[in-house]
């Protein structure tokens, strides 16, 4: 019974879609050789993240999917979710984790009770303790001999996929337990897709299937075409269908769809002389589009059929959630018997079978049909009969859902309310299709047919919705209290707030409810500033210049508002300045950093001392400044984020809550001066400095261990300087207290051990004491073990390791250490790239020097080529 009930509880989680039925077909043996190389990936690898990545269309899902079958018939599937069949938009990283927490569940009931543990644990907290808690701890749990894995597809097709690979990361030191494979059409790597460097990662091109592959395919399939009066594919069509396909899977299934086409007026031996007259051959997008723009031609003849077509088409990738047939033609305004007509053609061009029992059901677009259909006909590329407007779509959909509100039931309190499924649709989503389908503007929202509908919405109905919709997104909370004299724009303001704790899963809600409040109200000045800030929320953590820019102009309206007199000019102002700064740190665009800082310096103008937003303002000033002087370098700069930082530090007298962090800024800038005038007087005011910020920083305090880094990277620079050997002492002490609280698989760790391996070396070359070097040469070899191939700051350590193996090289001669030095300098050559890498010829140099050495060592002469490509090169540098 325990069981039982524990599996119960499982169900609260929300749940992948059915996928039985839908994936395309497997052609047995068609992935042999790109299926064995994965399993030996599973088996042998140490990367946590397989990335298979391939043009659109050539089978990547496909590959997915038999490999979530074969991995769950050999118990080694943990859990696998399809991102590309349902609409993933709205579903948080935290919202994915959970359905992969249910597959782990529903396939290893001996997980549920960690998994359970997660429910109760997980409110409100950071990805990667989700990922801990819903994922690690139950595969752990299980003791299983090998890694289990999880597959996830269509990785960016989904909106949140920065979030969820940065997350990812935590789990780089736990390949043994879980490994993840995901599709992508990019290669993340080479594409640079965000987050990717901090995960250790490996990519496989899947590439075009073979003509013989092809060839087999077309065989089978055409077999069941109704051919009429003996009229079948001939042994040339088949040629020439491999041909032309390009080893496109998704060109093959749609032929083979058009083919089978009951409703088409044209015999199929007619429609594949058309297919096959065609010259050319699939190299992409050119070639598919090609293709769709024929069958819809095809399918929807006269400009009325294609007129619906669009409208029905647009509907559906509008479309939040499946609906019925006569919900959907209710939400869109097209007759019952064309949605029937239309939906009965459009599986001439679906790539995925609708799931089992939901024939008389209306389908999220990317539930059917593949994404290069979809791109297809909203590219401006594409055949006018055929182009769509998701805009006006989201339109007729958010204002067919206004109109479901008058008649919404009262909710009760002490059960739950049962609505229509056309109402459930519409309170949960008429925020996202309003927003999306029509402008900001005031003067435009008001000669909208949505205004006027919602002002006949009475107030009662106004908070009846409110209520079910809170419901609906946030089961189980506490209800919202509504006050008489509450309208529609305060309403969405609270829930909007209410979201806000829940932003992963729930972000596009909030943006949306906060989206159709400043339509109500375009000179409210606080609902911009509200809008900015969920913006600039969703794009902090997302990592997303889109959002940040979008927080930008939302911001800019609310300052618009706020006039030089306004009480809150300086706010507006310094929020401006912050998702401006934000922009640049995604963009690099200075123009975007000065007019930040042209903001910030308004806003401090406007608050002298004593305001109490002042230490903030002069903050975001700073830290501006601070990137300036980064790019310019200009010393008068510096001097003023000094300044800044010093008025801000006096601001915050003990015991200020914010002094350690003014403290820590204060002496961090001390110590940027002292890279530039090498003053002891300046790096011994930034060591003090540290001590006071790390003595309000006790142990658990979040920022103490970047503080004991802090000061001992301080205290190590002094080391340099005098010599004095206390000072060495004391910053090793304070980095081993920091690796401590810095336990793996900890982001930081890597840089504290990059950072205490590095003034171990600095030690050993005043002492030469053997076996400091050889406690830095350990320290470095965990730093760059943490650190997967393809993380960015990957050759820093691998060159100071590589020095101090040289080191240990001239101390004992070893010919082993000097090959793993080798080693080093040669992964530090892939590393850079093309010879115009500016940091190639000072490697390259470092390289010939040491395969120089072991020549001279060894008189072996195996190095002589590459010393004789490596000196060309340099020679080529003029070095």
């Amino acid at each position: 019974m325990l069981v039982k009930a524990e599996s119960g509880r499982l169900k609260e989680l929300p749940m992948p879609p059915d996928m039985s039925g839908m994936q395309a077909e497997y052609l047995v043996e068609s992935r042999t050789p790109d299926v064995e190389e994965i399993c030996e990936w599973i088996e042998s690898s140490s990367e946590l993240l397989l990335c298979i990545h391939g043009t659109a269309g050539v089978g990547k899902s496909t590959v997915a999917g038999h490999l979530s079958k074969e991995l769950r018939a050999a118990g080694r599937l943990a859990g696998s979710v399809f991102l590309g069949a349902f609409p993933s938009d709205t579903s948080g990283p935290e919202t994915i984790i959970k359905m992969l927490a249910y597959e782990i569940g529903s396939i290893h009931p001996r997980a549920i009770p960690k998994i359970l543990e997660a429910m109760q644990e997980c409110y409100a907290t950071s990805l990667e303790t989700h990922l801990q808690k819903y994922v690690l701890e139950p595969l752990q749990s299980l003791n299983h001999p090998h890694p289990l894995v999880i597959i996830v597809d269509a990785l960016d097709e989904w909106r949140d996929h920065p979030r969820f690979i940065h997350a990812l990361a935590y789990l780089n030191s736990n390949a043994s337990v879980v490994k993840v494979i995901g599709t992508s059409r990019l290669d993340p790597v080479a594409s640079q897709l965000p987050g990717i460097g901090e995960v250790s990662v490996r990519t496989y091109q899947l590439v075009p299937a073979s003509t013989e592959v092809m060839k087999a395919y077309f065989k089978k399939h055409l077999k069941s075409v109704p051919w009429m009066d003996g009229r079948m594919a001939s042994p040339g069509d088949i040629d020439k269908l491999a041909e032309l396909s390009g080893g496109l899977p998704v060109w093959a299934a749609t032929v083979i769809s058009l083919l089978l086409h009951q409703f088409s007026e044209s015999p199929p031996h007619e429609i594949l002389a058309e297919i096959v007259g065609g010259r050319r051959r699939v190299g992409g997008s050119d070639g598919l589009g090609e293709l769709y723009q024929n069958a819809l031609k095809r399918l929807f003849v006269t400009p009325d059929t294609q007129k619906y077509f669009r409208r029905y088409f647009a509907a559906i990738i509008a479309l939040q959630e499946s609906v019925s047939l006569s919900d959907f033609s209710t939400l869109v305004g097209i007759p019952m018997h064309l949605v029937t007509k239309i939906q009965a053609t459009l599986p001439a061009v679906h790539t995925r079978s609708p799931p089992p029992g939901t024939a008389k059901m209306i389908h999220p677009v990317t539930m059917l049909f593949h994404l290069s259909l979809v791109e297809y006909v909203q590219a401006t590329s594409a055949e006018t009969s055929f182009t769509i407007s998701t805009f006006d779509s989201h339109a007729v959909l958010g204002l067919s859902c206004l109109k479901q509100l008058a008649g919404l039931p009262s909710p009760s309190p002490h059960h739950d309310t049962r609505l229509r499924a056309i109402q459930h649709y519409a309170v949960k989503y008429w925020p996202l299709h309003v927003s999306n389908g029509t402008l900001r503007s005031n003067d435009q929202w008001l000669r909208t047919e949505h205004c006027s509908t919602l002002r006949t919405v009475s107030a009662i109905n106004q908070r009846q919705w409110a209520t079910l919709f809170h419901k609906i997104l946030m089961p189980g909370e506490d209800g919202l209290e509504w006050e008489t004299e509450d309208g529609m724009e305060s309403i969405l303001g609270k829930l909007a707030h209410r979201l806000g704790p829940n932003g992963g899963d729930h972000w596009r809600f909030q943006a949306a409810c906060l989206e159709v409040a400043v339509r109500f109200d375009d000179g409210n000045a606080e609902a911009w500033s509200r809008l900015g800030l969920c913006y600039e929320a969703r794009g902090d953590r997302m990592g997303s210049l889109q959002m940040c820019e979008e927080a930008v102009v939302a911001f800019r309206h609310a300052l618009k508002l706020r006039p030089d007199s306004h009480p809150d000019h300086a706010e507006s102002l310094d929020s401006v300045a912050n998702a401006l700064w934000s922009c640049y740190q995604l963009n690099g665009n200075h123009d975007s950093l000065r007019e930040s800082i042209s903001c910030s310096r308004k806003a401090v103008a406007l608050c002298p001392a004593p305001h109490p937003e002042r230490n903030r303002y002069l903050n975001t000033l700073a830290i501006a400044l601070n990137h300036l002087y980064d790019h310019d370098g200009d010393l008068k700069t510096l001097h003023e984020v000094i300044a800044l930082h010093r008025e801000g530090l006096d601001l915050c007298p003990a015991p200020h809550p914010g002094r350690d962090k003014s403290l820590n800024n204060l002496a961090t800038s001390f110590r940027s001066l002292h890279g530039r005038n090498g003053s002891t007087d300046v790096l011994i005011e930034s060591i003090s400095l540290h001590r006071e910020a790390l003595a309000l920083r006790p142990a658990p305090h979040p920022y103490r261990p970047s503080s004991l880094d802090n000061l001992a990277n301080a205290l190590n620079a002094l080391f340099i300087i005098t010599g004095d050997d206390s000072a060495s002492t004391e910053a090793i002490s304070l980095y081993h207290e920091a690796l401590a609280l810095r336990p793996v698989p900890h982001p930081g760790r890597w840089m504290t051990l990059n950072n205490v391996a590095f003034s171990l070396q600095t030690r050993y070359r005043r002492n030469g004491d053997i076996s400091t070097l050889n406690e830095c040469i350990s320290m470095h070899r965990e730093a760059v073990g943490l650190l997967p191939a393809n993380h960015p700051n990957r050759l820093g350590p691998l060159n100071t390791l590589a020095d101090a193996l040289l080191s240990k090289f001239d101390q004992n001669r070893e010919l082993g250490v000097l090959d793993e030095a080798i080693s080093l300098r040669r992964e530090l050559l892939s590393i850079t790239g093309s010879p115009g890498n500016v940091y190639r010829p000072g490697v390259a140099k470092r390289l010939l020097y040491l395969l120089e050495k072991r020549r001279e060592v060894t008189g072996d002469d195996r190095d002589y080529g590459e010393i004789e490509d490596l000196e060309a090169e340099l020679a080529a540098f003029g070095v």
